[in-house]
């Protein structure tokens, strides 16, 4: 099995249900194909850098898995049928970019541990200035 990266593009237009609902169908195709998901991060909606049918946003997806080459085939061919996605990529991870997907989680996992710590002791700096 290989190692593969997914970014897909949705189109702005979208409720927070359809948009879920349209990156649950994408990881059915890998699951059902007997691929794995390794990781999966929700961007958001961001900039385009150009627009892509009129549309100057999108919500961004990343899907990170194994599977075998011919899942690939599908997955794209599930992307063109859906008139939800304005763009994807597909991509084989070599070594090298096995590593770095690898530490990007890492460093993702480590920052989402620190942020509710630093949250938290600012919450009674604030009650201490609203008794004052």
């Amino acid at each position: 099995m290989n190692k593969y990266e997914t970014v897909f593009i949705l189109t702005p237009v979208l409720s927070d249900t359809q948009m879920k609902e349209a990156v649950e169908k994408f990881k059915s195709v890998i699951l059902d194909n007997e691929g794995t998901i390794v990781n999966e991060e929700n961007w958001g909606l961001r900039k385009l850098a150009y627009p892509i049918q009129k549309k100057t946003s999108g919500f961004y997806n990343l899907i990170e898995f194994e599977a075998e080459p011919t899942l690939i085939a599908k997955l794209e061919t599930a992307y063109r049928r859906d008139e939800k996605v304005l763009r994807f990529l597909t991509f084989a991870l070599d070594k090298y970019a096995a590593e770095y997907a690898l530490k990007r989680r890492q460093k993702r996992a480590a920052a989402a541990e620190q942020q509710p710590a630093a949250q938290e002791p600012a919450a009674p700096a604030a009650e201490e200035a609203t008794n004052e």
